[in-house]
């Protein structure tokens, strides 16, 4: 064995030391071991299309792994994800023309599900077509429910139910 090997073996273990193993963006830790690209996609309301843009606006690339970054880099990463919204068209944004205000806004992380919620609620409030269908349980956007969708029951002879009712039956005749 020569003395070579021990001192490579310490250079990639101190590269694997320098990776932050969580990046936290809002309220989200992500996964600090994965490229930047496929990190950023784990955030709730970033998807792989935003994701190569918020890398490409933050000047970064989106191999690299995401922990193994420069703080500078990451906080480069997390301003241009808190203004995704500024930075893209209209069309692209996932929470468009707001129902009390009208504005247009990317939502991420927990706003992004507060405020599906909240539209929800609203419409089972007043009662349109999609709050009945989300009250009842049923598919909301006009996929088929004859053949899919079904929560109820079982579908065909159910043998357990029908040995048990058998069962039951003999231990009541051999009791009289």
């Amino acid at each position: 064995m020569s003395a070579e090997e021990p001192d490579e073996a310490d250079d990639s273990a101190d590269e694997e030391e320098d990776i932050r193993y969580f990046v936290r963006i809002g309220q989200t830790d992500l996964d600090g071991t994965k490229s930047v690209e496929r990190s950023l996609t784990d955030l709730n309301g970033i998807g792989r299309r935003a994701a190569r843009i918020i890398a490409a606006e933050a000047d970064v690339d989106r191999t690299d792994v995401f922990g193994g970054l420069e703080d500078d880099k990451i906080d480069e990463v997390v301003d241009a994800v808190e203004g995704f919204a500024d930075a893209t068209p209209d069309w692209m944004a996932n929470h468009r023309n707001d129902f009390f205000g009208g504005q247009t806004a990317h939502e991420i992380g927990n706003d992004l599900q507060l405020s599906r919620r909240q539209n929800i609620n609203r419409m089972k409030k007043i009662d349109s077509y999609k709050g009945v269908r989300h009250k009842r349980g049923q598919k909301v956007r006009g996929q088929r429910t004859k053949s899919t969708g079904r929560t109820e029951g079982t579908i065909g002879v159910n043998i357990e139910a029908i040995k048990e009712e058998r069962a039951e039956e003999e231990a009541a005749e051999d009791d009289e």
